[in-house]
């Protein structure tokens, strides 16, 4: 299975693509999609692996909050 992909530029504008496969470059990547990513963008992570990622991801305190309660928000409605 392909594991590279080209991501938008608006998201990754310092590599033309980003290998999913590896652990680091992937959990980068997540940490640009939610801090530079659009909805349509969002919208294609995986929410689960967010949440199991989003200690490790050092994003700014409003987004991790912000985040945070989403998640656990969507497990109380769930």
């Amino acid at each position: 299975m392909e594991t590279r992909i080209s991501p938008p530029r608006h998201i990754v504008w310092s590599a033309d693509t980003v290998d999913l496969g590896d652990p680091f470059q992937r959990r980068w990547y997540i940490r640009q999609v939610l801090l530079h990513g659009r909805a349509e963008d969002i919208r294609t992570l995986d929410l689960d692996e967010v949440e199991a990622l989003l200690e490790d991801l050092d994003l700014p305190p409003h987004l991790y909050a912000l985040w945070k309660m989403y998640l656990e928000h969507r497990h109380a409605q769930g």
